[in-house]
């Protein structure tokens, strides 16, 4: 392991705070190191807004401790390159390791390991304490123990309380194997190693066949190997490198491994996907991380990384929404609306889970942002299959119907307009117009528009004319956009709200404009607010090649990363979600879509890279379009591109790069491209097929 690599973060004590420690997740389970609580995805137990994730107990949740006068030196690693977290400790002739994982690609097991390995000659037997916290039970489930299998120890049981009256209760299954107080590593042995497994899952019949799998990887020597090999392979395939400064490179792999840890497996369409919460799956008991519910924070600010590395992924985020619109239903209806409103804070049901009514009611445009990942999802794969056969169109069209009899028509104004909301700044409420909302609204009518055309289906009038009639404030003697009606410049904002109109959104205006917009808001926003704030402003002073001003904000983000293991805090002060993988999905976009300018359109992927001084080159080895991978790497001089994999099924587009100054380069598979550094865009080659 070599000094200073960026993706390895070793400590010699850990931070003072439980929160910060590391979590070791997968798809479907997660914990934080050294807890005694688990979570499994998708279980939660309590009614309607206590909803919360189910506590497991965890059998990982130990420590080692060196019996006697010994006082050992300590580390602590969280490898990123590994998805392996480990504690060292190291006495006179020997050294004691615990490491531990959650398995990337045999979603329903976790394991640990113990190694103690002799240093010197000696033959006295040596002995590490486990200080272990398990209990087998729960405050959220009610478990009985089962009989031992192959073993291991077994409970079940089912959570207390459905999210909505006579809803399911999801069943948990858990086998482990027992641990002991202590360990021994006999006199005539140089070194051991024990292995421990959990195996959790939604079924007796699945917790016992992971667990049998895991038992017969041990005993082939490859359990770990395995896990290793199949986080390897999705660190390779979403790669992102750059030449700057090492903190920043860390806070990158940092973020890479949280929101990498988040997502299912490749070829895993069996496995249900359940959302990403602001605080992943290791989080969300009740009382911490907004109970582990789902917000836009997963549309807006986790999903583009994840659709232009990783886009099966980005389906099942997409697919999670898909299955809970029956509940998006419901909440429409019972606002006395017509089509689907996704709720504000989302958990097993889609109904609307939030403890205060006011978001639930009034932060609307959660409905546009869900529309427009779905959108950015179209726009990169032209996957028809999800809309056609898989309920995406049955989405779309919801959307659109709900926006429709959202809004009102002003005579005044003859304009549309939607009255009574709270913006993403959410010290507003109860407000006319939020510029953001009506602009994510016109664009989720817009894409139900061009979608239904695609899909050669009747496209009702009334969503084109809404489009095109519904209010959007501009203050045309200032130039720039009011937050909402009646907004007074140097009025407190709480997050990034309109300068989201430019990015994401990509709402039509002037580089003036825009400019302005980051003007008036910047000095407003509230230094104490949430971490992803910053990244959405230097993304615009990216966008306007302000380079000083873009590095400035995106500097804010690292008062929100801890030490050693770079977990984030949502706000600066550490209050709010931690391991809060909100802000670093705005800081994986200012590289993934402000260095590179990428910006995902109808019609092709734009381009056009800025660097801030202190940073030579970015390399990211995975961006996928239209069914091809891409490595592209980007110097202040060069642009260098290449296909580095297309799909057969269904068969990729052939791409080509175009410039802005009209220079078109093929993309063939296996064939490097470079240019100079300049404004452009990646779309299907018209002339040819592969």
């Amino acid at each position: 392991m070599a000094e200073g690599d960026p993706g390895v973060f070793t400590a010699t004590a850990l931070p003072g705070d439980p929160r910060l420690l590391p979590t070791v997740t997968n798809t479907f389970l997660g914990t934080r190191v050294f807890r005694d609580i688990l979570h499994a995805a998708g279980v939660y137990s309590g009614a309607a807004g206590d909803t919360h994730r189910a506590d497991v107990p965890s059998p990982l949740g130990l420590r080692m401790a060196a019996p006697g006068a010994c006082s050992p030196a300590e580390s602590f690693t969280l490898n990123t390159w590994t998805g392996t977290f480990s504690h060292t400790i190291q006495c006179p002739g020997y050294t004691a390791t615990h490491q531990l994982y959650a398995h990337h690609s045999l979603v329903h097991l976790m394991a640990f390991s113990i190694t103690i390995r002799r240093l010197d000659d000696s033959t006295h037997p040596i002995t590490i304490q486990l200080q272990s916290l398990f209990v087998p039970q729960s405050q959220d489930l009610d478990l009985t123990p089962g009989p031992d299998f192959q073993g291991a120890h077994y409970i079940y049981g089912q959570t207390l309380v459905p999210e909505v009256e006579g809803g399911p209760r999801p069943t948990v299954h858990m086998l482990w194997t027992p641990i002991p107080r202590s360990l021994t590593l006999g006199g005539e042995e140089r070194e051991r190693r024990w292995e421990f497994l959990t195996a959790v899952a939604g079924s007796e019949e699945e917790a016992k066949r992971s667990f049998s799998s895991g038992l017969s990887l041990l005993a082939a020597g490859s359990l770990h190997r395995s896990h290793i090999r199949a986080w390897a392979a999705l660190r390779r395939g979403c790669s992102v490198e750059l030449d700057g400064p090492l903190a920043l490179r860390q806070a990158l792999h940092g973020c890479l491994y949280y929101l990498l840890s988040a997502i299912p497996p490749r070829d895993s369409p069996a496995v249900l996907f359940h959302g990403i919460s602001p605080g992943g799956l290791s989080n969300g008991t009740r009382g911490e991380d907004y109970w582990g519910h789902v917000f836009w924070d997963q549309d807006t600010w986790m999903f583009p990384n994840i659709l232009l590395l990783h886009p099966e992924a980005a389906r099942a985020i997409l697919q999670y929404r898909i299955r809970t619109l029956e509940g998006a239903r419901r909440n429409a209806q019972e606002q006395g609306y017509e089509g689907a409103k996704f709720p504000w804070e989302s958990a097993a049901t889609g109904r609307e889970v939030c403890p205060e009514e006011i978001y639930g009611v009034q932060e609307i445009h959660i409905t546009g942002d869900v529309l427009m990942a779905f959108e950015q999802y179209y726009c990169t794969t032209q996957d028809q299959k999800l809309f056609r056969e898989d309920g995406g169109w049955e989405l779309v069209e919801a959307v659109a119907q709900y926006w429709c009899s959202r809004m009102v028509w002003s005579e005044e104004e003859q304009l549309y307009h939607i009255r009574g909301v709270m913006p993403p700044d959410e010290y507003h409420s109860q407000v006319d117009n939020s510029a953001y909302t009506n602009a994510v609204a016109r664009r989720s009518l817009n894409f139900a528009t061009d979608m239904a055309r695609d899909l050669l289906l009747p496209v009702p009038e009334e969503w084109e004319d809404r489009a095109r009639k519904i209010k959007v404030p501009f203050d045309e003697e200032r130039k720039y956009h009011p937050e909402y009606d009646g907004y007074s410049p140097g009025e407190p904002v709480k997050q990034a709200d309109v300068v989201l109109l430019g990015f994401p959104l990509m709402h039509p205006m002037s580089a003036e404009v825009r400019r302005n917009d980051l003007e008036m808001y910047e000095p407003v926003t509230d230094p104490a607010g949430p971490a992803m704030t910053w990244s959405m402003f230097a993304v615009g002073w990216l966008e306007l090649k302000e380079l000083q001003r873009a590095w400035s904000q995106l500097e804010k983000c690292f008062s929100n990363i801890t030490e050693p293991f770079k977990v984030w805090v949502e706000n600066s002060d550490g209050s709010g979600a931690v391991n809060f993988l909100t802000g670093m999905g705005g800081f994986l976009q200012v590289v993934l879509f402000g260095f590179t300018g990428f910006r995902i359109t109808r019609s092709g992927l734009l381009f056009d890279p800025a660097f801030p001084d202190d940073i030579a080159k970015l390399k990211i080895s995975g961006v996928s379009y239209l069914g091809n991978k891409l490595e592209v790497t980007i110097t202040r001089e060069e642009m260098r591109m290449e296909v580095t994999e297309t799909s057969r099924d269904p068969p990729a587009s052939p791409l080509e790069a175009v410039l802005e100054s009209g220079q078109r380069f093929p993309l063939w598979e296996g064939q490097s491209v470079s240019f100079p550094t300049a404004p452009g865009w990646i779309q299907r080659s018209p002339s040819r097929t592969l």
